[in-house]
């Protein structure tokens, strides 16, 4: 029996559905884990199909597919490491989430996965059979239990493991993003190995899938919890751990310690993650989106040409008579210093011609906010024709504060078919600005430097809808709003909760109304990077018509 067992970890990119491209890494990594002496490839979660597969996985013609590559990867790959893959199973009629091990041409081993997610973007009980829980698996000589994902975050499944004879805890994982994962998941998987005393390697997926984004970040513990390697975060690779087995068990020898980052960084590698692969995993090069000067459109554009690189991104500035000069100025100055490609396209005109038209049917009314929305409805149908045209994705540049509230024009800026700051707070957005102006990653596809002026950043937002607008005329100031909405919508609390932090009754009620209200704009809204666990749509879920408000206290 060995005494040393060499593992490599893929932490990859997955593509759902593409069962062939997904299947092709496999084999790509087992040609290096071949290479480097590797007893074992491990691979996450759910990898032959991508994830998070949604209903997609119940489609029978599917799920077959999947399971027979699978077969075909053991086939194809007999003669070298053993592979663990993530894939669905079929148990008489029912599905499971299953982590396959193949060794030798055939599947030695099929886990099942016990504990099945059912809150935040995971509807598992929907999906699949919760199967019971199973023992280890051997492969070279070691006794591996491989609890699948939130298996682990229970202490039920890895102690039964233990039990049962499992010397090294292999977590396979499709673990999405959000603000502080990385230390809820390490601060468990330490308390799953201090109850066993085992080692345990946690292995993420890593990659953007719709409004999820899979942060990678895999890591190996020894027993008693000290870390023994630490992968990147946002970044696919492969690593090749060594263990040796000692008179009190198998240890991971010492291996690469990544940097992790700090929030901003981890937010911000997010959002160009999660749009460049949305680009690339449904089809598109090149991106355009409205230019107005303000801050939120600009870090929008700096955002897309660090995903994509600034020949891949068009800025169109398409002003009004309200548009001021600083305006024209700034959208100018952040469209040059990305080097992004800079159209003008005045509205004037087509706003007159709209005007004209309506002028019989709205003759005796004051104007009001329709004229405004006319205005904004009038740029986004310039910029979907412009997307039609140049088979340019639009993109869509709305903050978290103005999609909670409903401040924006729905079939105006938002149409679109992505947002990456739709899960950021205005507040954190002015940060996110002064971090990327300051600092440049090799991830990034964009020029380093200073990219949105501190003009941009500290002057009053403003939709430029009519003569001297401010968003403060309709809205809270947004440190008061995005602080008010924190306890409404991620605290999921009240407005007596809102008062007793220290804010006006009114102001509470009133952000509590525009929240509900405004529920069918964000449910034809385009999707965005998730960044928190309270992100609208698979987070949040609620009715569109709701008469129910917060009327217990005042």
């Amino acid at each position: 029996m060995s005494d040393k067992f060499r593992l490599t970890l893929a932490q990859l990119n997955a593509t759902v559905g593409d069962l062939d491209g997904n299947a092709a890494q496999v084999r790509d990594a087992w040609d290096q884990a071949k290479a480097a002496g590797a007893d074992m490839l491990a691979l996450p979660e759910m990898f032959i199909t991508g994830y998070n597969t949604q209903d997609l996985v119940m489609k029978p013609v599917f799920h077959q597919a999947a399971i027979a590559a699978i077969h075909q990867i053991a086939a194809d790959c007999a003669e070298g490491p053993a592979i663990a893959i993530g894939g669905p199973a079929l148990e008489g009629a029912e599905l499971f989430n299953a982590y396959y091990v193949l060794q030798g041409g055939a599947v030695t081993a099929c886990v099942l996965k016990h504990h099945l997610p059912n809150e935040t973007v995971f509807d598992e009980v929907r999906l699949y059979g919760a199967a019971p829980v199973a023992g280890p698996y051997t492969v070279g000589g070691i006794r591996i239990g491989s609890p699948i994902c939130e298996d682990a975050w229970h202490e039920d499944v890895t102690e039964t493991l233990a039990e049962t004879g499992a010397e090294l805890l292999l977590v396979p994982n499709g673990s999405p993003y959000y603000r502080g994962k990385m230390d809820t998941r390490q601060t468990i998987m330490v308390s799953r190995v201090v109850e066993t005393g085992l080692p345990l390697v946690y292995l993420n997926l890593v990659g953007g899938q719709d409004d999820q984004v899979f942060d990678g970040g895999s890591f190996v513990l020894n027993p008693g919890g000290a870390l023994a390697v630490q992968m990147p975060v946002f970044e696919a690779g492969l690593a090749h751990v060594d263990f040796l087995r000692g008179p009190d068990g198998w240890v991971a020898q010492k291996g690469d310690l990544a940097h992790l980052p700090d929030a901003l960084e981890q937010d911000y590698n997010a959002m160009v993650l999660s749009l460049r692969d949305y680009m690339r995993k449904t089809g598109f090069k090149k991106v355009l989106l409205g230019l107005s000067g303000g801050i939120d459109s600009a870090i929008v554009a700096t955002i897309a040409a660090d995903a994509l690189g600034p020949q891949n991104v068009r800025c169109v500035m398409l002003p009004s008579e309200y548009t001021s000069q600083a305006s024209l100025d700034d959208a100018l100055a952040v469209a040059g210093a990305l080097g992004c490609q800079y159209d003008f396209v005045p509205i004037a005109e087509g706003r007159a011609a709209i005007t004209a038209t309506l002028a019989p049917l709205f003759d005796g009314t004051e104007p009001d906010v329709t004229e405004e929305n006319i205005q904004s409805r009038l740029r986004g149908l310039l910029l979907m024709a412009m997307s039609n045209k140049f088979g340019e994705m639009l993109l869509t540049t709305g903050n978290k504060s103005e999609v909670a509230v409903g401040y924006a024009t729905i079939y105006g800026d938002m149409a679109g078919g992505y947002n990456p700051i739709k899960d950021m707070y205005k507040t954190r957005v002015f940060d996110i600005c002064r971090w990327r102006n300051v600092n440049h990653r090799p991830w990034m596809m964009g020029p380093e430097g200073e990219m949105i002026a501190p003009r941009i950043i500290d002057k009053p937002p403003s939709a430029e809808l009519r003569d001297d607008q401010k968003d403060s005329d309709s809205l809270p100031d947004y440190p008061v709003l995005d602080a008010i909405l924190q306890i409404l919508v991620d605290g999921d609390g009240s407005i007596e909760d809102c008062v007793k932090a220290g804010f006006d009754r009114a102001d509470a009620k009133k952000v509590e109304h525009l929240i509900y209200i405004s529920e069918y704009k964000r449910f034809q809204s385009a999707p965005g990077t998730r960044l928190s666990k309270h992100a609208f749509w698979l987070d949040r879920r609620y009715p569109i018509a709701n008469s129910w408000r917060d009327e217990s206290a005042g």
